[in-house]
């Protein structure tokens, strides 16, 4: 559809183009309604819902036990801190206090699953700039992850890792030296990765002013995560508000300024090398016994809020609980439900070409989002 505005004849045609609701840079189905002028983005309209599947609905007619499942299927890039941060708000209503040892290894499963999360939205930057080789060296560097994920949880999605009052895997001499080895085959990869990153022509010719979210608009649109990191927010639940045994580990909250596609892929790469030394400091410390406080633990009638640092950046869980088994309320809000708001701000007189690399740069979670 081309319009041209009747109150000033010599302005110039705009456009409305559709991106999505099926697009390379999405991971999920979401619509985009871009008017553009000439080759420039002139506005942005964010239409959702294609993936809404109901479940906080679905939420109140299982029991909590079961919730842990549900919530785990919610999204796969991040999905093991859904459950996470859902038992953390059952434990908080039910005085539950976590194990020592269920503490590390909670850790240790959302750092693993930060690593893989962060590897595939960067390499996925590659593919939309057309460095394919690139996408497909990160994509083999990030099976290295994958591979862990299978050996230690025994799949390489939903890890099944969380349970109320602790954790629901444990560690061995095997498994403990197979993290090792992983890690050690994933630093100096992702260290190279980083490098390629920061040097190559084509990476930096597409990325560097790109997609660009002032700090003050990041603040306005109250963007988590890499996203506001990248535009000089300091803040990472991890570190603000410690939970499990964060306050113990080597959590390094980096900040770029400049705000663009390259500070948000350069602020991924860093979090998971980082990630790397927060695993490596937990298996160094992991203390002895139970990784929970048993399979069915009470939880009475109340509410609490319980928030995590997923990959995406702080995810809020609210859960209310009555007299039966099945919760009252559970409500979560997601880090991309504040970051595509930025998308505005990002692709303001952006080059039409530009605009699958800045939707890709927010990571969007649509699923999580559409609850």
């Amino acid at each position: 559809m081309t319009t041209t505005s009747i109150a000033d004849p010599m302005s110039p045609a705009t456009t409305t183009i559709p991106v999505g609701p099926l697009h390379v840079a999405l991971e999920e189905p979401m619509y985009f309604r871009i008017d553009i002028s000439g080759e420039r983005v002139a506005h942005v309209g964010i239409n959702a819902g294609h993936v809404h599947r109901g479940i906080e609905y679905l939420a109140t007619k299982r029991t909590l036990i079961q919730n842990v499942v549900l919530t785990e299927r919610i999204c796969s890039l991040c999905s093991n801190s859904h459950p996470e941060a859902f038992a953390m708000a059952a434990e908080e209503i039910g005085g539950i206090e976590v194990p020592e040892r269920g503490k590390y290894l909670r850790v240790i499963a959302a750092e693993v699953k930060r690593v893989a999360s962060h590897l595939f939205n960067v390499a996925i930057l590659a593919h939309l700039v057309g460095y394919d080789a690139l996408f497909m060296h990160v994509m083999q560097v990030r099976e290295i992850a994958q591979d862990l994920k299978e050996g230690v949880f025994g799949n390489r999605m939903d890890l099944g890792a969380i349970c109320i009052g602790g954790a629901r895997y444990d560690l061995d001499e095997e498994t403990t030296a197979l993290l090792r080895s992983s890690l050690d085959k994933l630093e100096p990869e992702i260290a190279e990765i980083e490098k390629t990153y920061r040097t190559n022509g084509s990476i930096l010719r597409r990325t560097r002013d790109v997609g660009v979210l002032a700090n003050s608009d990041a603040i306005a649109c109250g963007v988590v995560g890499p996203v506001a990191r990248a535009s000089g927010v300091d803040y990472d639940v991890r570190r603000e508000a410690p939970y499990h045994v964060y306050d113990r580990m080597p959590v390094e909250v980096k900040t770029r300024q400049d705000g663009d596609v390259w500070s948000r892929a350069m602020i991924r790469l860093h979090e998971a090398r980082n990630a790397i030394s927060i695993i490596r400091r937990c298996l160094d410390t992991l203390p002895t016994g139970p990784v929970n406080v048993g399979e069915k633990p009470d939880v009475p009638a109340g509410r609490a809020v319980a928030r995590s640092e997923a990959p995406r950046g702080e995810l809020i869980y609210f859960l209310k609980t009555g007299d039966s088994e099945q919760p009252e309320r559970l409500k979560w809000r997601v880090p991309s439900f504040m970051n595509w708001d930025a998308l505005t701000f990002m692709m303001r007189d952006a080059k039409v070409a530009d605009i699958a690399i800045i939707v890709n740069s927010i990571d969007p979670c649509v699923s999580c989002t559409e609850r």
